[in-house]
């Protein structure tokens, strides 16, 4: 797969971060194709991450999710998905490599400025959730 998405957390909005992380992963290869900044309610952040309901952390994510603006980005590069959790690092800031993007900016597990979708775990439907077709643009 050739596309994935990223979404800047509310932390990282917060801190006026945005910028700094597209950077890195446009530096890192990647070409947005789609972007749009936007703030979901509780219903809109559990249907999201509805995945993971019934976990322990599902609520707060839900309620951090919906805590303030994100910036949402579909990504386009050769293995897209596998690619960008590589340049995002690890979820732990702690355990994340060094120059990773939660190495550099994340505050701790929970917090930690930018969601990747997991190879695994169907990234065409978190691009779907966000985008259509028609607001996707490839060069």
């Amino acid at each position: 797969m050739n596309r994935t998405l990223l979404i800047i957390k509310p932390d990282a909005t917060k801190r006026n971060l945005a910028g700094a992380i597209l950077k890195q992963i446009i530096d890192e290869g990647f070409t947005i194709v789609g972007m749009k900044m936007l703030w979901l309610n509780k219903e809109q952040g559990g249907e999201f991450y509805k995945i993971h309901k019934g976990k322990d952390f599902y609520d707060w994510l839900v309620n951090f999710i919906s805590s303030g603006p994100i910036v949402v980005c579909c990504l386009k590069s050769p293995n897209a998905p596998k690619k960008l959790r590589e340049v995002v690092g690890a979820t732990d800031p702690k355990k994340a490599a060094q120059g990773t993007v939660r190495n550099l900016y994340g505050t701790s597990v929970g917090e930690n400025v930018v969601h990747a979708a997991a190879p695994d775990e169907d990234p065409q439907r978190e691009i779907s959730f966000f985008f259509t077709e028609k607001e996707l643009f490839e060069y």
